[in-house]
């Protein structure tokens, strides 16, 4: 198994409007993406990897250069891997809103001249997918052999099988769920109202200011990252082990080792992510909801399916918990759809998703064998 080595990111401008899903319009827009692999003669083989919150395009491979960073799914995506870019042609897109190189709050508004900051318009699951549909128009893709996601990814995952139900041949959804509970929002208002509550905030233009709200940022990810872990991961890690062998009686200072963990993780979340874009995309994660245009039922909400699906949750998963992906599976028997799942007993918690685990790779790794085959 190996690395697609070095890639760079592409990107496209479309100067047709897009109305969303919240009335306003993006008069234009530009989308970030990066590839992998060939596209097939019959331009059949190609897959979409959807990006949960924080990720970007960048799904696998190395920038090179200064920045060496590697792919966020780079032990899932490459030649030999299980999603094979031997046989597999991968499209990663960079979201709207987001704040790595697709328009977003840190871009131009070309009717003002200015960073949109927090005048750029909510946007919503449905609005990414119907912007990946005029990537895939424009690249010339008819037809995905799948999509795929995890978490945030795979709500964008289930949304491709219900409104673009002949688009795609395989949906796969990895520790996600078909709405937030409102537990998951609570977490969310709260990591918002820290950003928005940051004396560096200034409405969310911040950047006319010259300053970012990195206080309120630090805790917004604090917030987010202790939901990600599960209680196990977090006690074989770091337990109460303590940061010196003597306490310092301090309410201020780090006495606890995952005390100095989170706020690490803060800091360097602060340096490199935009708070409006923290904003909108947990904003986005609230609204997804497709049973609620069908009176609340999720069968009802599935029963425009038409592609094969296989669902896969983690036990220590709490955020998005394996009870979420049953309920779908139970939406999908309902119909009679073709629909595979699979609850692995992993340790790690909803970052499982992202690690290396040999019954998880092994798994999609049938099922993209399965994908192949069915090309052939």
């Amino acid at each position: 198994m190996g690395s697609v080595g070095l890639v760079s990111p592409q990107s496209m401008h479309f100067a047709q409007p897009m109305r969303l899903r919240s009335g306003a319009q993006l008069d234009d827009y530009t989308l970030v993406y990066e590839t992998y692999g060939t596209l097939n003669a019959e331009r059949s083989n190609a897959v979409l990897v959807c990006h949960a919150l924080n990720a970007s395009h960048h799904v696998a491979g190395v920038y090179g250069g200064a920045d060496r960073s590697e792919g966020w799914w780079d032990n899932l995506v490459g030649p030999g891997k299980p999603l094979d870019t031997d046989r597999f042609f991968v499209i990663g897109v960079n979201n709207i809103g987001s704040c790595f190189g697709s328009t977003g709050p840190t871009t131009t508004n070309p009717r003002t001249g200015r960073v949109y900051g927090a005048d750029f318009p909510v946007v919503t699951v449905e609005d990414w997918v119907d912007s990946q549909v005029r990537l895939l128009d424009a690249l010339g893709i008819a037809r995905l052999a799948a999509v795929i996601g995890g978490s945030l990814g795979g709500m964008q995952a289930l949304d491709w099988s219900l409104r673009y139900a002949d688009r795609i041949g395989h949906c796969i959804a990895i520790a996600t769920a078909p709405n937030l509970s409102a537990q998951n929002i609570a977490f969310n208002e709260v990591a918002r109202r820290a950003i928005v509550t940051d004396p560096d905030f200034h409405g969310g233009h911040y950047r006319e200011h010259d300053t970012l709200p990195r206080r309120g940022l630090r805790v917004a990810r604090m917030i987010g990252h202790i939901t990600y872990l599960s209680n196990n991961a977090m006690e074989s890690r770091f337990g109460r082990e303590l940061k010196s062998e003597v306490l310092g009686y301090t309410t201020q200072d780090i006495e606890f080792q995952i005390e100095g963990y989170l706020r690490h993780q803060g800091d360097k979340f602060s340096e490199y992510f935009d708070a409006n874009t923290y904003l909108l995309i947990t904003r986005a994660l609230d609204y997804f909801d497709p049973a609620r245009g069908h009176g609340g039922d999720l069968a009802r909400a599935f029963a425009a399916a038409t592609c094969k699906f296989q669902l896969v949750s983690f036990t220590t998963d709490w955020r998005f918990a394996p009870a979420r992906s049953r309920e779908i599976v139970k939406a999908l028997l309902d119909n009679r759809i073709d629909v595979s799942y699979a609850e692995i007993d992993a340790p790690h918690g909803h970052d499982a998703f992202l690690l290396d685990d040999a019954r998880y790779h092994a798994l999609l790794r049938a099922r993209f064998e399965r994908i192949a085959e069915e090309l052939t």
